[in-house]
């Protein structure tokens, strides 16, 4: 059935919790996991620096917490038996929903797991939602999960 899935991931709680599903399910029919993290650098584009210090350090910053989440997401996988490697989108200008289908492209996923905030209403409208980019443009079919209500 599924052979190659793809899991983007950034740290979050949603993120934690599709990768579990996406670890279980690969168990199952024995895939491949592929985690994917997107490093956001148009601040650096645009020469706006949130932090109001060196830019450098901050990107660089971010590259190795990206690197971090991707190296222990993926030997959490391997440590539960399951196939799986990593790969950093480190591109100027690239949208999270491209760079995952591209991505998923790449890997030949047959499979997209992705987790979800869930929200609504205004706080949808600010800040957008990672997973209905991945899903409009996808590939190949989304499983997207959201954490159960605590």
């Amino acid at each position: 059935m599924f052979k190659n899935i793809l899991i983007p991931v950034d740290g979050s709680e949603p993120s934690d919790h599709a990768l579990r599903t996406a670890i279980s399910l690969a168990k199952e029919v024995g895939a491949r996991l592929r985690l994917v993290h997107v490093v956001d650098n148009s601040a650096f584009v645009t020469g706006y620096d949130p932090s109001g210090g060196a830019g450098s350090q901050l990107y660089s910053a971010l590259r190795d917490s990206a690197l971090q989440i991707l190296q222990q997401g993926t030997a959490r996988a391997q440590a539960e038996g399951v196939q799986a490697d990593h790969v950093l989108v480190d591109q100027v200008g690239v949208r999270l929903g491209e760079a995952v289908a591209q991505a998923a492209t790449q890997f030949g996923a047959d499979l997209i797991v992705v987790g979800t905030h869930g929200r609504r209403g205004p706080s949808r409208l600010l800040l957008g939602s990672g997973a209905e980019h991945v899903i409009r443009v996808a590939p190949v079919p989304v499983l997207v999960t959201r954490e159960p209500a605590r």
